[in-house]
């Protein structure tokens, strides 16, 4: 008989509409291929995180910010709330792919296909013109954000620590996503500085948008 491995929780929190956050999910699935990790997806909103911030913010981002940044988080909290948890990484797969791969507009039209793709009802695009969901969304950003702070973004990733803490972290940001055992590197790495006490940053300026592939 054959021991098995017991994988590693990983922790992802997303708002559907970053790109960046897409290319780090992206690269997570290939860290799952070659490595004992579960990722278990989470919503957290950059509108939340934004909210008290939006006079600091360009205009057209500002205007993004207060409309359409609320409704694909809503829809997947909607999702979460009445199919459970499992179903949030393939609706995110299939929102993701439209936003960021095809392009498409970031309307009711492009989350109905969405959700259609994932396997779930139509009807809950309603929920991203309503403010329902609200409370529950609310609270699971700030489960992700409160392991990390407020000067970040999309993603957080948390991890069991060896102390019994979680090891939290945004990012890593990177382009394109590392792929096989590129990405089990990435991940290595990432853990060893995110596991150091009082390790805070790594930044260089990008040079280059987001590759989707």
């Amino acid at each position: 008989m054959t021991a098995t491995t017991a994988k590693t929780p990983v922790d992802f929190w997303f708002d559907p509409l970053c790109p960046w956050a897409w290319m780090t999910s992206r690269w997570m699935l290939e860290v799952e291929k070659v490595r004992p990790v579960e990722v278990r997806w989470h919503v957290m909103s950059l509108a939340v995180l934004n909210e008290n911030k939006l006079d600091e913010v360009p205009e057209e981002y500002r205007e993004m910010l207060r409309t359409t940044a609320w409704w694909p988080v809503r829809v997947c909290v909607a999702a979460e709330q009445k199919f459970g948890s499992e179903v949030l990484g393939r609706l995110y797969t299939a929102l993701g792919t439209r936003f960021h791969n095809q392009g498409l507009e970031r309307d009711r039209e492009t989350i109905v296909a969405a959700l259609e793709e994932a396997g779930l009802p139509a009807e809950l695009a309603d929920a991203a013109y309503t403010d329902a969901y609200d409370a529950e969304l609310r609270a699971s950003h700030q489960e992700g954000i409160g392991l990390v702070g407020e000067d970040v973004g999309t993603p957080v990733i948390a991890v069991p620590g060896a102390d019994g803490e979680r090891v939290a972290f945004f990012g890593p940001v990177v382009t394109p996503a590392p792929k096989g055992e590129a990405a089990g590197r990435l991940w290595d790495g990432t853990l060893l500085v995110a596991s150091t006490p009082g390790f805070y940053e790594i930044k260089r300026t990008r040079t280059a948008g987001p590759i989707f592939d």
